[in-house]
């Protein structure tokens, strides 16, 4: 089959990986760079299964920025385009992946398009009055970021969502498409739902709102342990070895970041505007105090200077985007101390007004408190100055 995908993050470029090992597979950009990368065989994000995949693998795959002659010539196009949160409307912003509609609308309208951005709830039943595109389906993706090709390659679930009101024929197509990633993997026997369009947009949402809500709640049972100086670890270790709880995702840290948990959970925020909740709200509150708790204990040490080790949200991945740890740099800068950065990924001196360093031993010796979200071996020599609460050394 001949398929396009628009947007080469972690969601497109690992679709694009795992579907060119049996199809011809057209990944389309805005950055010349990225595409130049991808025609090289080289990813331009921190994956080790991409990178390995396009070095190693025989994929027939081609990236460009010639979006119409992509989607003119697919009979699948599959939308990951960014849908950031838009603090001021509360809800995300939809517009890259109406672009791509637009054009798919005047060059191929036929195609089957399904949509992997994460989107608001009932988007799909609403953008379908406004495009005349008969075959349009959404499916959500749940990647972690830097594994992402591993998790389509052993995926927990596959869900594609079917708008009610539509033909036989389209429920045929959504079909087709898990087959194709069903085909892609290396596990068998995946789990697969197919639902309404609405409901499989609510499990994107609520899935990850859970998963912020698991990350809030160890980390307020940190802040209650730090505080009253008991051992954080053990008591984690010890409700974890409830099955009903479990030993997994229970690493204490500066708050969730990255690209879909603090969007995400703002917008089933936002979708929850005229129903009664609690938790939901709860869970967006409680990123905000954590970080104010975080930077308070920082703040304690009394620094003249304190560097950040690392803007990334997480090990091994280069995606710093909404990680929790500029959200603590901002308050304790708010608060007349000197913030600076260790991050080997940036090759500016400032990021953001906050001074780069690039040297890691004059890193060292020139901040009094070395915050760090994830510890690391670079560290080592430095224990006494670090401030952090990664209790298990993982993520």
């Amino acid at each position: 089959m001949n398929i396009a995908i628009a947007g080469t993050g972690y969601v497109g470029l690992s679709l694009a990986v795992l579907l060119a090992q049996h199809n011809k597979v057209t990944a389309v950009d805005v950055v010349p760079s990225k595409v130049a990368l991808i025609n090289q065989r080289r990813s331009p994000i921190a994956d080790k299964e991409i990178e390995e995949y396009l070095a190693t693998r025989k994929l027939s795959l081609t990236a460009t920025l010639d979006a119409e002659s992509a989607y003119r010539e697919a009979g699948l196009i599959v939308i990951a385009t960014p849908t950031n949160y838009d603090e001021v409307y509360n809800h995300f912003d939809t517009s890259s992946i109406e672009a791509v509609l637009r054009i798919i609308e005047r060059v191929n309208p036929s195609a089957t398009v399904v949509i992997k951005s994460t989107v608001p709830v009932g988007y799909l039943k609403e953008v379908r009055t406004r495009y005349t595109l008969p075959n349009l389906l959404f499916s959500p993706e749940f990647l972690r970021e830097g594994r992402a090709l591993y998790d389509n390659l052993h995926p927990s679930r596959i869900i594609v969502g079917v708008p009610n009101e539509c033909p036989a024929q389209l429920r045929t197509q959504a079909e087709r498409f898990a087959a194709l990633l069903q085909q892609g993997a290396i596990d068998s026997a995946i789990p697969t739902l197919f639902v309404n369009s609405t409901e499989a947009e609510s499990i994107k949402l609520f899935a990850n709102t859970y998963l912020a809500l698991r990350v809030a709640f160890f980390n307020e049972l940190d802040t209650y342990a730090e505080l009253h100086g008991l051992n954080s670890a053990q008591i984690i270790e010890g409700i974890g070895l409830d099955p009903r709880i479990g030993r997994h995702y229970n690493n204490p840290s500066f708050g969730y970041g990255g690209y879909c948990l603090p969007k995400d959970t703002k917008q089933l925020k936002a979708n929850f505007s005229d129903t009664p909740n609690n938790i939901i709200t709860a869970i967006v509150s409680a990123n905000a105090t954590r970080k104010d708790f975080i930077a308070h204990q920082i703040l304690e040490r009394k620094p003249a200077v304190v560097g950040v080790y690392r803007l990334t949200m997480k090990t091994g991945s280069d995606n710093f985007r909404a990680s929790a740890i500029q959200g603590v740099m901002r308050r304790v800068c708010e608060a007349g101390v000197k913030v600076i950065i260790y991050e080997p990924t940036l090759i500016t001196d400032d990021f953001e007004g906050y001074e780069v360093i690039h040297d890691l031993d004059e890193f060292k010796g020139l901040a009094d408190v070395i915050c760090c979200n994830r510890i690391s071996a670079d560290l080592n020599d430095c224990k006494a100055k670090i401030y952090t609460r990664d209790l298990f050394g993982r993520d």
